[in-house]
């Protein structure tokens, strides 16, 4: 397997020649466009799963529930089961496709997400021993471990992904996590198998679920989730200048061991406190920020933001699909987003682009 290079896109003001500049229009026009079509697909989204569960809504009464809290069935279906859901589907994927985004720009492997490396089964591990050494009920009870676990396992996977003779390298990095998470996940399968009873909660919470999270689990996980999300902001400058390797980004002045500390970071937060909320859900780190980079290009600025807003319309869709296909119960979230991902893997292993991986 051979490392990825991805292929630059021309600058707004680069002086290459005329066939430069139309390609550079393109990627502005595809740019602007972006968070318009995204915004859309965010509320359609959205309104479907208002609509869609084991009680169909008509679109009418969607709509009157919503904005008129009258005690009508649609009004407490809505806002007491419906819509906290739907904050839960977009804020956890929002922390996905952000950590997917900047796991791929810091190993500068465009297959490269929080599942894959490790980070999703460190946490999920962590909170089965909490739960089966300490007793630990409840999302609230498990994001402290949740952290714990995602960062020892970012730890782990990056030491040992280390050459000694430079950078991470991405190929080793990958086979690192890829394996960690079988171990840690066969780990946590056999805990949860020798005490039925005391693991049943947290056997549905390793399926990926967002029925069981209510707003207040949500808020006690946001302020991490935020840090997060501005710190992958404030290092995406920096990450562009990373992904023209080290020397160049030494040369641009790109404070480099700074950078890839503040991604772990970042990664660990929103990682972490969304796979406490969720259990972790499959492929979404990693299928939103390969397709979003074909209409942003690999300018991190602009994959960042556009995976912070495709990504919660998978989870919305996916969710949405899991209730309709499972009605009167529903086939969870986590589920679905693995028989999505698994083809669209094979789909973006087959392309050119990266068909040396």
């Amino acid at each position: 397997m051979a490392q990825i290079v991805e292929r630059s896109v021309p600058r707004d003001d680069d002086p290459a020649g005329p066939s430069a500049r139309p390609a550079g229009s393109a990627v502005r026009a595809r740019r602007a466009a972006g968070p318009v079509v995204l915004l859309i697909a965010l509320a359609v989204t959205t309104v479907g799963s208002l609509a869609v569960g084991s009680k169909p809504l008509p679109l009418d009464q969607v709509w009157q529930g919503l904005w008129h809290r009258d005690g009508s069935e649609a009004a407490t279906i809505i806002w007491t089961l419906r819509l906290p859901r739907a904050v839960v589907a977009v804020v956890v994927g929002a922390a996905f496709g952000v950590a997917g985004a900047l796991i791929q720009a810091l190993t500068r492997n465009p297959l490269a997400d929080p599942g894959i490396l490790g980070v999703n089964a460190g946490a999920g591990f962590a909170v089965t021993l909490a739960v089966g050494l300490f007793g630990v009920t409840g999302i609230t009870g498990y994001i402290w471990f949740a952290f714990l676990g995602a960062a020892g396992a970012t730890v782990l996977v990056s030491l040992i992904g280390a050459t000694g003779r430079g950078p991470l390298s991405p190929v080793t990095l990958v086979l690192a996590g890829v394996a960690l998470g079988a171990v840690l996940g066969g780990f946590s399968t056999f805990l949860t198998l020798i005490d039925e009873d005391t693991f049943r909660a947290i056997r549905s919470w390793g399926l990926g679920s967002i029925a069981r999270t209510g707003l207040d689990e949500v808020l006690d996980a946001a302020p991490f989730l935020l840090l997060g999300l501005l710190l992958a902001v404030g290092i995406s400058g920096a990450l562009n200048s990373i992904a023209l390797g080290d020397d160049m980004a030494a040369s641009l002045g790109a404070r480099i061991r700074r950078t890839r500390l503040l991604a772990l970071l970042a990664v660990t937060l929103l990682a972490g406190g969304a796979t406490a909320l969720t259990g972790g859900l499959a492929f979404v780190g990693l299928m939103v920020p390969h397709v979003v980079r074909w209409f942003t290009g690999p300018d991190q600025r602009w994959i960042i933001l556009s995976s912070a807003l495709a990504a919660p319309v998978l989870v919305l869709a996916a969710d949405t699909l899991g209730r309709w296909i499972g009605r009167p119960g529903e086939v969870e979230v986590g589920v679905v987003t693995a028989i999505i991902g698994a083809p669209v893997l094979i789909a973006l292993v087959r392309r050119r682009a990266v068909s040396g991986l």
